[in-house]
């Protein structure tokens, strides 16, 4: 396959799984799986120079639970890359080795539980919250109070926020399901639902504990990952006694090989190794991608795997028309789950993996989620192969074919590739419209009263009423919910649409340079082409859409309902030189660090990317600046130092 065709259908995979995990709470492949994924992404990026505003690598997702305030994070938390081989962990170290004189490394446990960011003001417990989206969490204050192990004050009297890792630790794990009539599948399963719980008595019920290994932001200063570790023991902060810094490439990669060993004999779950630069002077230099600190990795242990019995073959019709073919399969237990069914990618993907019914295949579960076939483990008597389907299960339209994946062109009327769309409409990045789940959309289907999106907005509260298990207040409630989303921002709204290559970073990035919905339906293809991430498909697809006339009345009847996106306000200080243009920031800054120089082009109502093209105006080169620097060079783009940007600004 081309490695641009190779490409996109990545990013749509990655995409679909991230929308199952995040936004469904459904996930339909395993962490090992997607991993493969997410590398052969990331490797494809790196060779074709190109990273697509939609790309998942630009994205860091989780939910918020409904029930739940919103807690908007003071910084960012970013969550980390992973390497899953020896070699890919000592090439990362040595890179850092080359650039830096003899850096120092600190190595902890990767904790299998639910992070955490407390924050305290004036020595005093103020606030506590899951990690989320990066940006925001749940504030689970109250339920975080009944972890006995958490001190309500400590001696610093400056704001800080540290972060730790909720955690059930295995042998409370094991006396909880002997004393408890409904057994809990896991430690994690277990303390992410006694965290994200809003009866608080649950959660006290199955004793937390909480492991600190990092601050978040601090009034004052802490130079390195050491000083952090050495300020949450001396503020009397629960902090995990493992905790190793080394120089020396070998002996950290002992060091995981031996945590590796010895894991199965802890006391709480692990499922790999952290390593991070001590120096925060270094991590400042290297920064963050849209995704991870470049400073810090997380070592992954090899997945469990178990061999199973192929039974049956089932196929399910996803959003965009695509048929995923799911494995039913004889009953295991995986990290204290029992599996009945395992993933494949595509018909493809049974043909290379020479998966059979009847077969002996190799079943892996990672890091508590739905597990992964990865081949053939042996032909058993009777196997037979698995027949390629003509027709969608659900439409029973005759499939299409694009090389190994099997689409239902059906659109307008698959029930399965509506319902999807609807689900995606009322998620939280888009419609936000609280309350409305999967199970009550597929009821309103059967009861057939609605069909597309606009239909949602003519529902009548008897309407929900008429559902079962809905009463009165459930009823005023979601009716009052699907009312309140009439105004979404642009950039919801846009997304909600669904249009192909728009994701939830392209949506915002559309909203702020058109500020207004009709001046985004009436742009040309050249005016989206001039946006910075914006690429040929994209563009050519949000054409197509407004040209539909199956989208104009859908947006006819959307705004008939009195669905009204807001229009984009902000408040911005022109300037000649920044306004309108766009950055390529490179190197180490001496006067400014990165978040600094961005904060200043933002003011000015300047934007900055993380790559070089010809759309780029200005590349800000520090010392040390390598392959983006060569870029502009060939490509004649205006370079400048710190120098030439103080000059600009004032």
């Amino acid at each position: 396959m081309d490695k641009q065709l190779r490409y996109r259908e990545l990013i749509d995979i990655i995409k679909r799984h991230n929308y199952n995990y995040y936004t469904l709470d459904n996930p339909t492949i395993s962490d090992g799986e997607y991993d493969k994924l997410y590398d052969e992404l990331m490797s494809l990026e790196k060779e074709l120079g190109v990273i697509l505003p939609d790309s998942p690598t630009q994205k860091v997702g989780d939910t918020i639970l409904k029930g739940f305030k919103k807690h908007y994070h003071k910084v960012p938390l970013f969550s980390l890359d992973k390497r899953q081989n020896e070699q890919d962990m000592r090439t990362w170290i040595r890179q850092v080795q080359e650039k830096y004189d003899k850096p120092k490394f600190c190595l902890e446990y990767k904790f299998d539980g639910l992070r955490i960011a407390v924050t305290y003001r004036d020595g005093k417990l103020v606030n506590a919250a899951t990690r989320g989206n990066g940006t925001v969490g749940e504030d689970v204050t109250n339920q975080v109070l009944t972890i006995k192990t958490l001190p309500l004050r400590i001696p610093y009297q400056g704001e800080v926020i540290v972060q730790g890792e909720a955690m059930m630790r295995n042998s409370v794990f094991e006396k909880y399901n002997r004393t408890h009539d409904v057994p809990l599948k896991n430690p994690r399963n277990g303390v992410a639902g006694a965290i994200r719980n809003l009866d608080v008595e649950v959660t006290k019920s199955r004793n937390i504990d909480l492991f600190f290994y990092d601050v978040a932001y601090i009034d004052d200063t802490i130079k390195s990952q050491s000083q952090a570790h050495q300020f949450l023991i001396e503020n009397g902060f629960c902090v995990y006694p493992y905790f190793q810094v080394f120089t020396d490439e070998n002996e950290i990669m002992k060091a995981i090989s031996d945590i590796d060993q010895k894991k199965s004999s802890l006391d709480i779950m692990i499922d790999g190794a952290v390593l991070k630069i001590d120096d925060y002077r270094i991590r400042e230099q290297l920064g963050f991608t849209a995704k991870f600190p470049r400073w810090a990795v997380a070592y992954k242990y090899a997945p469990q795997e178990l061999t199973s019995i192929v039974r049956n073959i089932i196929w399910q019709v996803g959003r965009t028309g695509r048929i995923t073919p799911i494995a039913e399969i004889d009953p295991i237990v995986l990290a204290g789950a029992t599996v009945k069914r395992a993933t494949l990618n595509n018909y493809g993907d049974i043909v290379k993996k020479q998966v059979k019914i009847g077969s002996s295949v190799f079943v892996r579960r990672s890091n508590e989620v739905i597990p992964e076939i990865l081949g053939i483990a042996e032909d058993l008597p009777g196997s037979k192969e698995v027949t390629k389907p003509e027709y969608c299960p659900c439409c029973h339209t005759k499939l299409i074919e694009d090389g190994a994946i099997l689409y239902c062109p059906n659109t307008d009327h698959c029930r399965d590739q509506l319902l999807d769309r609807m689900v995606h409409f009322a998620s939280r990045n888009a419609m936000n419209i609280e309350g409305l789940s999967e199970k009550t959309i597929q009821a309103l289907f059967e009861e057939e009263k609605v069909r597309i999106v606009a239909d949602l907005y003519y529902l009548s509260k008897e309407d929900f009423l008429e559902l079962e298990k809905f009463k009165d207040k459930k009823s005023t409630n979601l009716y009052d919910s699907i009312q309140n989303s009439k105004h979404p921002t642009l950039a919801q709204f846009i997304y909600a649409l669904s249009i192909a290559g728009v994701g939830n970073k392209t949506a915002k990035d559309l909203a702020k340079h058109f500020k207004t919905f009709d001046r985004f339906k009436n742009a040309s293809y050249d005016e989206f082409l001039s946006i910075v991430d914006i690429g040929e498909t994209t563009a050519k697809a949000i054409v197509d859409f407004f040209q539909d006339p199956k989208q104009e009345r859908l947006l006819q009847q959307l705004f008939d309902a009195g669905v009204t996106p807001s229009a984009e306000v902000e408040q911005l200080m022109y300037h000649e030189s920044i306004t309108g243009k766009t950055f390529v920031l490179t190197g180490t800054l001496e006067k400014y660090t990165r978040d600094q120089a961005t904060a200043i082009i933002e003011k000015f109502g300047g934007k900055t990317s993380s790559s070089v093209s010809k759309k780029t105006d200005y590349v800000l080169a520090g010392t040390d600046a390598g392959s983006k620097l060569t870029k502009a060079q060939d490509l004649g783009v205006r370079i400048i130092n710190e120098t030439d940007f103080d000059k600009m600004i004032k």
